[in-house]
């Protein structure tokens, strides 16, 4: 039997301090790095939730989405991040960057990091509908979206 692959994938990018940095600076970076990848591949990971949705179930142009996620980036990398990625043909796939920084994670609660993740991760669908249709992609963007809405929905539950 044939596996199915899923239409969502998670990369994860820390910044490391600069070597120059205080103990606590890098002790921090590590902290939140682990923070971050529990939200992504813990047990209640994005990760693992977004695993049911099959490329497949979506049509032939799409493969994968890979949300891009990069914790508190340095101001150059910040500079050279394009929220997304051009459309890879040969590969059927798209990455999506998302910033995780202080601001808009770390210092939130628990149930506002995973608002956040999932907001997010919604946003860029809209960028992905628009792009589909620029390309003239056969990917069902309306079920896809409609799909995801649903399981991160029931993901907070």
């Amino acid at each position: 039997m044939e596996e199915k692959e899923n239409i969502f994938g998670c990369f994860v990018s820390i910044t490391n301090p600069f070597p120059n940095a205080s103990q606590n600076e890098k002790h921090l970076a590590i902290e939140q790095g682990k923070v971050f990848r529990s939200y992504i591949w813990g047990d209640k990971g994005i990760d693992n939730v977004l695993k049911p949705l099959n490329n497949e179930n979506y049509g032939n142009d799409l493969k994968l989405v890979l949300f891009q996620f990069y914790v508190n980036p340095i101001p150059y990398m910040l500079q050279h991040l394009r929220a997304m990625e051009s459309y890879r043909k040969k590969e059927k796939s798209m990455g999506m960057c998302i910033i995780v920084t202080d601001e808009n994670f770390f210092n939130k609660s628990e149930a506002d990091r995973y608002r956040f993740l999932k907001e997010a991760i919604m946003q860029k669908m809209d960028l992905l509908a628009e792009v589909v249709k620029k390309k003239k992609l056969d990917t069902n963007m309306k079920q896809l979206k409609v799909d995801l809405e649903k399981i991160l929905g029931s993901a907070s539950d």
